[in-house]
């Protein structure tokens, strides 16, 4: 499994990356994220994996390729767990969130993509 994480920061907040993705994790609120429009970007990602599989509310399965996701969310996160999934895949919905205005965090590295980063 790999996992993507991703989140928004109020204006002019900041926070320690990997204590976010730790709260996150947990289901905490964290004060400094903003609510995201949760359904509108799982909707979204439906629309552009259109031809995936839906399995369940969630989770997608690439019945043409390799390939599944889960996407699990609270009001201020995406979480996205995939499954032998492909590299340009991934990058899609690293994509697709981009447009939300929700960074990368990879906590494999862990990093989080976006202009703040150390």
């Amino acid at each position: 499994m790999y996992e993507l994480l991703f989140w928004r920061y109020l204006d002019e907040i900041y926070l320690n990356n990997q204590e976010v993705y730790e709260a996150l994790l947990e289901k905490q609120e964290v004060n400094g994220l903003e609510i995201l429009p949760t359904q509108v970007i799982l909707n979204r990602i439906g629309s552009v994996f259109s031809e995936w599989e839906k399995v369940d509310e969630n989770s997608w399965k690439n019945n043409r390729g390799k390939g599944a996701f889960q996407i699990i969310t609270t009001p201020q996160s995406i979480k996205i767990d995939c499954y032998g999934t492909e590299g340009r895949t991934m990058n899609k919905l690293v994509d697709l969130l981009e447009e939300f205005k929700c960074p990368l965090y990879d906590p494999q590295v862990p990093e989080r993509y976006d202009e703040m980063s150390e």
